[in-house]
């Protein structure tokens, strides 16, 4: 089996990509490796998907999803049996600073993964959407039979659109397309630009951190093992229509064409405070906060209801938040050579 990964220098594609390769299954990871956050640390996650015993069935190409020549070309050479398309202009807050990046990424970028997979007969399309396309919905826990019109961000509203989009493709051309709505993912190899890392970064050097909305912000933090492992469950389990559906009463979730949309989290949300107090547990570290109000773009709250990904695809997450922490907190201090 040949798997397309995309955003393979990013953190989830870089665990994906290395899981796959656990399986011996054959990989071709593309990345722009764009200037986002620190281009070292996408370089090394590259170098460590190349350091595992099954490497030789790695390649890997630096390319621009939304570069529509070079990904017509990628998929006439390559013949994928499946891609897992995780490439994505991310963040909340960097979308109100530069909304182009996002329409040029995720929008223009998803088409021609879209249209590779149509016309070179892909069995499987899974794709990274996000918790954010809940926005303004406030009831808990997030289900994924909950209407989802109301995103407060541009990346919100473009996860929003992908799902759409390979909606549009499910029912047109037969591709079996499923999305992942993803919950706070972390844990060793993280983005520079999420709250654990930027957390234990200031904390060891002895900064103040910036605790928006006081504090009070709930989120279904996710470790990174688990959501690979829900993943490649998906990627080997093709999505089918469902018989069941009506066109009078419509599931969100689901659809008469090969089209599905997932939660993926850990179903157990942690206040914000005590995330930061299981981070300075790890490091032995007491951090200095900045209680900030909430940010524009941010939700109060996430909460993942899992239970079509368990129900479908036997996903189960198991890390525990003290074991996902102490994970991520142990490798940033090898990375980056700290005691």
């Amino acid at each position: 089996m040949k798997i397309l990964t995309t955003g393979t220098a990013g953190f989830i594609g870089a665990h994906t990509a290395r899981q796959l390769l656990d399986q011996n299954i054959q990989v071709i990871g593309i990345d722009n490796i764009n200037d986002y956050y620190d281009t070292s640390l996408k370089h090394a996650r590259i170098d460590w998907i190349n350091e595992h015993e099954n490497a030789a069935n790695f390649s890997f190409i630096k390319m621009d999803i939304a570069d529509r020549a070079a990904m017509e070309a990628l998929f006439a050479e390559h013949k994928f049996d499946r891609v897992i398309h995780l490439a994505a202009q991310a963040g909340v807050r960097y979308s109100i600073e530069n909304p182009h990046a996002y329409i040029d990424a995720n929008i223009l970028g998803f088409m021609n993964i879209l249209e590779g997979c149509r016309h070179h007969k892909v069995e499987h399309l899974v794709y990274a959407s996000s918790s954010s396309v809940y926005g303004a919905n406030e009831a808990m826990p997030f289900s994924v039979d909950d209407n989802v019109d109301h995103p407060v961000s541009l990346y919100a509203a473009s996860k929003k659109a992908n799902e759409l989009m390979a909606h549009t493709y499910s029912h047109l051309y037969g591709l079996p397309t499923t999305g992942l709505r993803f919950f706070t993912v972390y844990g060793p190899w993280g983005r520079p630009d999420m709250a654990p890392f930027k957390f234990t970064k200031a904390i060891s050097e002895g900064r103040a951190i910036d605790v928006y909305n006081y504090g009070n912000h709930r989120r279904d933090f996710t470790y990174i093992d688990d959501i690979v492992q829900g993943v490649i469950a998906a990627t080997m389990h093709i999505a089918q229509p469902n018989a069941d559906w009506d066109g009078k009463t419509p599931s969100p979730s689901s659809s008469k064409a090969p089209w599905r949309v997932y939660n993926i989290g850990a179903q157990t949300p942690v206040h914000l405070l005590t995330f930061i107090e299981t981070i300075e547990k790890a490091l032995g570290k007491t951090a200095e906060k900045n209680m900030l109000p909430m940010q524009p773009g941010d939700v109060e709250a996430t909460f993942a209801d899992v239970e079509a990904l368990v129900n479908d695809v036997g996903y189960r997450p198991s890390v525990s938040l003290d074991e996902g922490i102490k994970a991520f907190v142990d490798w940033y201090k090898d990375f980056y050579g700290e005691a």
